[in-house]
């Protein structure tokens, strides 16, 4: 189950960002060229916060159930000297957190908006401090904190 789980979460992951850059893409637009706030940009919005919770839960699923977290939070002070260890423990959980809160609120912020540039303006702020925060918690192949391969 836990490579089951390593390969969904490792592979999710092009879907949040693909998700991401799109909802971006469609923000940026949208505010620079005064576009309409559209049902599709609308559904835009709302399914790549979608796809974020999706990955969010395979992320805690997969975090309570690896050997890698379990020998963390078992030997603590030993593991918290291992930056690897440290990083999957708790700065990549907590960074993700962070993520997922930012583009759950920015999705609803901009979702409440009265205006069509201020609900792509929203959108666009929010996602991309999500996207910045998502991209420094990921471990990339080339990640000076932790690395993974690009696909698991």
């Amino acid at each position: 189950m836990y490579q089951t789980l390593t390969f969904l979460h490792s592979t999710f992951r092009w879907l949040v960002l693909l998700s991401l850059f799109y909802a971006l893409f469609t923000a940026y637009r949208g505010f620079f060229s005064k576009k309409e706030f559209s049902k599709k940009a609308d559904s835009i919005r709302h399914w790549t916060a979608t796809i974020a919770h999706i990955q969010l839960i395979l992320g805690i699923i997969l975090y309570s159930q690896s050997p890698i977290i379990s020998y963390f939070w078992k030997n603590f002070n030993t593991a918290k000297a291992s930056f690897d260890l440290l990083f999957f423990g708790m700065i990549h959980i907590f960074l993700m957190l962070v993520a997922i809160v930012m583009i759950t609120i920015g999705s609803a912020l901009s979702k409440r908006r009265k205006t069509d540039r201020d609900k792509f303006k929203t959108m666009l702020i929010w996602f991309s401090a999500a996207l910045v925060i998502i991209f420094i918690a990921i471990p990339w192949p080339f990640s000076p904190f932790a690395n993974r391969p690009y696909f698991r």
